[in-house]
């Protein structure tokens, strides 16, 4: 199975699962974004080291598919847009516009901006890293406010972590890192356990959420100097 067909297979498990309050709405950016989505599957392989968000942030995987998917660097950067349909459901405060998304997503900025950076080109940054999201979905409050995966109720949140656990070992599989690295706390823990006893190492770099007062103090050299201390060459 290649990547795409994992993430048709992730979107398929992860939309029979149902959840409730305070849970109102989910966005399944793999189905309604799927071609964008699968562009930058196809377009870019990876290297030796994973870095594995999350899930989907408002104003980036949600509008354009692609994993912390700012959508100036999606576009401008990676050279990646394509049309983007609309959730089953869909809050009024946040809505789905792809690639006419005018707000910013700060985490892909700073992610993407730090790649773009360093390394110049697309194509120099994924012959060493490759990066995804641990949970395909984003869950909203009747609020409109973004919900994470880590605070859904118990019976919820296992049944999500059996399926996206199985679609990660699928992609690690594939890509064969030696080295997989979660952006913050949730998706190290979630990657810690999904391949406990697999030949791999895991490890975690800062969140680049400006809901972090760390990663707001300068996240680029943060996270460069955890990727070194992971044997990471930058």
């Amino acid at each position: 199975m290649d990547l795409a067909g994992i993430s048709r297979a992730l979107a398929k498990d992860a939309g029979k699962l149902r959840f409730s309050a305070p849970v109102t709405h989910v966005y399944a950016p793999l189905v309604y974004a799927r071609g964008p989505h699968e562009a930058y599957l196809e377009r870019w392989r990876g290297g030796e080291v994973l870095l594995v968000g999350m899930n989907p942030g408002p104003f980036g995987m949600v509008q354009t598919g692609v994993p912390f998917g700012d959508v100036s660097m999606v576009r401008g950067w990676m050279g990646i847009e394509g049309r983007v349909g609309r959730p089953r459901k869909e809050h009024p405060k946040r809505p789905v516009e792809g690639f006419a998304c005018r707000r910013r997503e700060v985490s892909g900025r700073r992610l993407w901006g730090w790649a773009r950076d360093r390394f110049g080109t697309p194509e120099a940054f994924f012959e060493r890293f490759f990066v995804t999201n641990y949970c395909p979905l984003a869950f909203l409050e009747q609020s409109g406010r973004n919900l994470t995966p880590d605070r859904l109720r118990a019976g919820e949140r296992e049944d999500l972590v059996e399926v996206c656990d199985r679609a990660i070992r699928r992609v690690v599989d594939v890509l064969e890192p030696r080295l997989v690295v979660g952006v913050g706390r949730f998706a190290e823990a979630r990657l810690g356990e999904a391949l406990a006893g697999w030949q791999v190492e895991v490890g975690g770099i800062l969140h680049p959420s400006p809901a972090s007062p760390a990663a707001n103090r300068g996240w680029e050299a943060r996270a460069e100097a955890q990727l070194r201390a992971l044997g990471v060459e930058i």
